[in-house]
């Protein structure tokens, strides 16, 4: 049969529901992976979609057989595909080596033998001819239980019901990226950012020495884009990514003023990063950002700046990298 083509319904970033409401949320793992809608023709084929639409069946090789999972039922189901580190911990920067090959099946093929991915699977949004997105989250899920979708490469791990402190700070604890809060008696909203899904990411704070910055664009032409960041490894200043997000206008003002006050020709970060016209400062300003995780290089992601800490010295602050990363 055709299957019709569903967008996949999206979180907007917010706070744990009150707890006069907690009763009324499911909670799942926030996942660092690439989200896919899975459309299973119930003839042993499956495809699998980007969030874009684009199909991406050809990256993912080892998920083909899934398509036989639920035999001559067709489906719609939700998820995300996940790379999973040593620790069974979904690591983005592993999942990139997998993304872009759907036209490239060798390539995809050996990569997959490397890095085997697994998709998560949290909702299903059609089922045996029938649209099922009118349903409440609370019986999408109960259905998608009872397809007992778990293999070698896919699973349906479970959602919590009530209880959203204690599943944040179990995220938290196992350094996981974050949660998603979930209404239990919100229909799927195809494309919709929605208020009924809420997604909380746990965010780290560190201190960083400011070493250089990159020229803003349009609106901030003259003053800073980015500023270029670092922390002290084995004695020298390790570059750790560019913040360009976190700032008022003023703040952006007062930030330009000390970086040209401390003007160098001279790069601070050993080595040196490649970041094309880059102005390099002396490295005494000290900063705090916030940041979702680390490449497995040390490097921040998501990073957004805090504040400056005027207080501290780079040698007073705590602007080290983990011994880990040395």
């Amino acid at each position: 049969m055709t299957l019709p083509l569903i967008a996949p319904m999206l979180a907007t970033s917010g706070a744990l529901p009150p707890a006069s409401q907690d009763a009324r949320w499911a909670y799942e793992t926030k996942q660092d992976g690439q989200r896919v809608v899975v459309y299973l023709a119930g003839d042993g084929g499956v495809v699998l979609r980007a969030r874009s639409g684009e199909e991406i069946t050809g990256a993912y090789p080892e998920l083909r057989p899934l398509g036989a999972a639920l035999g001559g039922t067709p489906a719609v189901l939700d998820g995300e595909v996940l790379a999973l580190d040593e620790r069974g911990r979904a690591d983005f920067q592993l999942l990139q080596s997998r993304m872009g090959l759907a036209h490239a099946p060798a390539r995809a093929a050996r990569r997959a033998a490397q890095v085997p991915v697994h998709l998560v699977l949290f909702d299903v949004l059609h089922l045996a001819g029938r649209s099922l997105i009118r349903l409440p989250y609370a019986e999408r899920r109960a259905r998608l239980l009872e397809l007992e979708l778990e293999g070698p490469f896919w699973s349906t791990p479970g959602a919590l019901v009530g209880h959203g402190e204690e599943a944040l700070r179990a995220t938290r604890e196992h350094g996981l990226e974050g949660l998603v809060c979930k209404r239990l008696d919100s229909v799927y909203e195809p494309g919709v950012r929605s208020r009924a899904w809420i997604k909380i990411r746990n965010m780290r704070g560190e201190d960083v020495v400011v070493g250089g910055w990159l020229p803003g664009k349009g609106r901030l032409t003259g003053l800073p884009g980015a500023v270029l960041v670092g922390q002290r490894a084995a004695g020298t200043l390790r570059y750790v990514g560019s913040v360009g997000t976190g700032w008022s206008e003023a703040e952006r003002t007062e930030l330009a003023a000390l970086l040209s006050e401390l003007a160098t020709d001279v790069c601070p970060f050993r080595p040196r990063p490649a970041a094309p016209g880059a102005h390099w400062v002396l490295p005494r300003l000290v900063g705090e950002v916030r940041y979702s995780t680390r490449t497995r290089a040390g490097m921040l992601r998501q990073p957004s700046w805090l504040r400056l800490r005027p207080d501290l010295t780079p040698e007073e602050s705590s602007a080290d990298l983990p011994d880990d990363m040395v």
